[in-house]
């Protein structure tokens, strides 16, 4: 209980907004971080998306893309499982209501833990690339060419051996998105933070 009051405190820093993107830092490289770059360098290896519920008075709830599949949980449980959140905003006019809709109706499809674009399952940065849309339907995001290679320019051996596992080459330069190049685009400020401190 301890721990969603003091969330639940938290909330009173900042303003949020439906359809905020939730961008997930993480406290320690890992396969993700390793060979991608958040804004600031910070490192980001999950995004999830604000949604209201109930009308501007009701609360906040987060749609992500998680193993085994897109979920609904709600805002302080999610700031909660998570040490640092950037808190990031599309600066460009869209259309709130047909994003939140596209993200809400990928609820239950599987993780896409395989990164791969035009199946059906999906994963954190896709849910938003896909789902965020103008007023005339054409997609907020663009895709990018994949990367699967760290600084120097090499394909790291976490992920040769994970494709190989499954029998497949690394998808690098496929188009596709990853949370921390998002972060980084123009049509996102950056508003600012939330640090959990239990």
């Amino acid at each position: 209980m301890v721990a969603l009051c003091s969330c639940l405190k938290l909330m009173g820093q900042m303003t949020l907004l439906e359809g905020d993107l939730l961008f997930c830092c993480t406290d320690s490289a890992n396969v993700i971080t390793a060979v991608t770059t958040g804004v600031d360098n910070y490192p980001i290896d999950h995004v999830g998306v604000a949604h209201r519920i109930g009308g501007e008075e009701g609360p906040f709830y987060v749609i992500e893309a998680v193993k085994p599949a897109v979920r609904l949980i709600s805002l302080d449980k999610f700031l909660c499982d998570n040490p640092l959140v950037l808190v990031g905003r599309v600066n460009v006019d869209y259309d709130v209501r047909s994003s939140a809709r596209g993200c809400l109706r990928m609820v239950g499809k599987p993780y896409d833990d395989l990164y791969l674009p035009g199946d059906s399952a999906i994963y954190c940065s896709e849910l938003v690339q896909r789902c965020y849309v103008t007023h005339d339907g054409q997609q907020v995001f663009s895709t990018i060419p994949m990367s699967f290679h760290d600084a120097t320019g090499q394909v790291t051996d976490y992920w040769r051996q994970f494709y190989d596992q499954h029998g497949m080459l690394v998808p690098e330069g496929e188009q596709g998105t990853n949370p921390g190049e998002l972060s980084r685009r123009q049509q996102v400020t950056i508003l600012g933070k939330y640090p959990i401190i239990l």
